[in-house]
């Protein structure tokens, strides 16, 4: 039947992007990450560019949508989302994402394609249950109606913004609720697509050049001295041109505000305890001209070597690597006492502030998470002081918007340890006009 319906898939048109979009939800649901999904989904369905867009977009946008889909199948169906067969729920997923979140998509393109993707499969007795979901969904939007409305804020803004009841509260108690609307809103927009321009071998202006000859728009990003906003593009970015050269790196503009905090100089030693994949590792070599000493420890060798990898590309020779857990390298590498000049300690974190970046993060995040994460960091910040000389530079840096793993973890490190110094702190918000990932980072000097 598989063989079957894969030979089917390809020779419709318009299937395949549904069908990879079907495999990714079903593979996340599974407990896959949802980038490793759908570069494994493409790997064995090969595609155009245009159809690779647009099955991420499905893919992303229905896992982001998880809870706000599963209430629309609770109001549409006899049964309740998740008491449905899971990969009818899956592909109703597909379809209702489209109809309720993509209008530019005929929706009779999205019924065909959903109903024809039942009748090829296993599903093929309830193609009709597909068909008359779809259709009422459809009517309902089309006449304005919604789904029932929750008397209660905090279900409403997990509802409708499709996130965890967890989360909804959180951000409720952390920002008000006007402010979390905005905050839960903007984690469910694509995000944008952030470039470092490596300033050892290329300038934004050279960068910006080069993309446009090849059809690529970019804009420099206010406040982001090496940042292009990539605008409009095609084809995949490894591809583009100066990719291989080392001319650029991906990244965030709100992550490439972190390594300059450091203010670190050439010729200083600096180490990042979790380093990989290198983003920050080698933004720091780049700042410092590759003149100094990087130390770039994770406890990860795999993961270690991606950093390697970057490092290569980009032409960076000044790092050093380290495959150690962080919260014991003064008893690994004892002559580190007090060796560091400069320390980044950019910590695992709940993630909760890259929410639109992945994904799936939201569905695999919960408090009891939170906290032992939480408890790591706090540990790795209070192992990264005895590697500090007098004088040094702690900066601690998250992805996350939680509190208790920002400025309540900053501010009992500093009652912990009375000779380092707050000397700055920010938290970036989803949703403010800095535009880049949620963040949070302090800097702090020992005295």
């Amino acid at each position: 039947m598989e063989e079957t319906f894969i030979a089917n898939e390809i020779s419709k048109a318009g299937l395949m992007p549904r069908v990879v979009a079907w495999k990714v939800l079903q593979a996340v649901a599974s407990g896959a990450y949802a980038d490793a999904a759908l570069n494994n989904t493409f790997n064995k369905y090969p595609m155009k560019g245009i159809d690779k867009s647009l099955s991420t977009e499905i893919s992303y946008g229905a896992i982001r949508q998880r809870k706000f889909l599963d209430s629309w199948i609770d109001s549409l169906a006899k049964k309740s989302a998740t008491k449905q067969p899971p990969k009818l729920r899956w592909l109703l997923h597909v379809g209702l994402y489209q109809i309720l979140k993509m209008e530019k998509i005929p929706v009779s393109a999205v019924v065909n394609t959903t109903v024809e993707l039942a009748k090829q499969s296993e599903l093929v007795n309830l193609s009709p249950v597909v068909n008359g979901i779809l259709r009422t969904a459809i009517r309902f939007r089309d006449s304005g109606k919604g789904l029932p409305l929750k008397s209660d804020f905090r279900d409403h803004l997990a509802q409708q913004c499709s996130i965890p009841t967890w989360l909804a509260k959180d951000l409720i108690d952390w920002r008000g609720k006007q402010a979390a609307e905005i905050i839960a809103n903007a984690i469910n927009q694509s995000p944008l697509l952030d470039l470092r321009v490596n300033q050892r071998l290329s300038s934004v202006r050279e960068l910006q050049e080069l993309l446009y000859k090849s059809q690529i728009q970019s804009s420099p990003i206010e406040n982001c001295s090496n940042g292009l906003q990539i605008i409009s593009s095609f084809g995949e970015p490894r591809q583009w041109p100066g990719y291989l050269e080392g001319y650029w790196s991906v990244q965030d503009r709100s992550s490439q505000g972190i390594a300059p905090l450091l203010e670190a100089n050439p010729g200083e030693k600096i180490l990042d305890t979790c380093a990989a994949p290198g983003g920050k590792t080698t933004h720091i070599a780049e700042l410092i001209n590759d003149q100094g000493e990087v130390w770039a420890v994770d406890r990860s060798p795999k993961r270690l070597q991606k950093v390697v990898e970057n490092a290569t590309r980009l032409g960076l020779s000044s790092i050093k690597y380290c495959a150690s857990d962080a919260l014991t390298l003064l008893q690994h590498k004892p002559q580190w006492k007090g060796f560091f000049d400069k320390i980044l300690v950019d910590a695992p974190c709940s993630g909760l502030g890259t929410l639109a970046r992945n994904p799936d993060a939201r569905w695999r995040m919960n408090p009891q998470k939170v906290s032992e994460l939480t408890l790591l960091q706090s540990k790795l910040l209070q192992a990264s002081v005895p590697l500090l000389r007098e004088g040094g530079r702690i900066v601690y840096s998250t992805c996350t918007i939680c509190p208790e793993e920002n400025s309540s973890q900053v501010e009992k490190f500093i009652q912990l340890n009375p000779d380092m110094k707050l000397k700055y702190e920010r938290q970036i918000w989803p949703g403010d006009s800095h535009l880049g990932d949620g963040f949070y980072a302090a800097v702090m000097d020992l005295d």
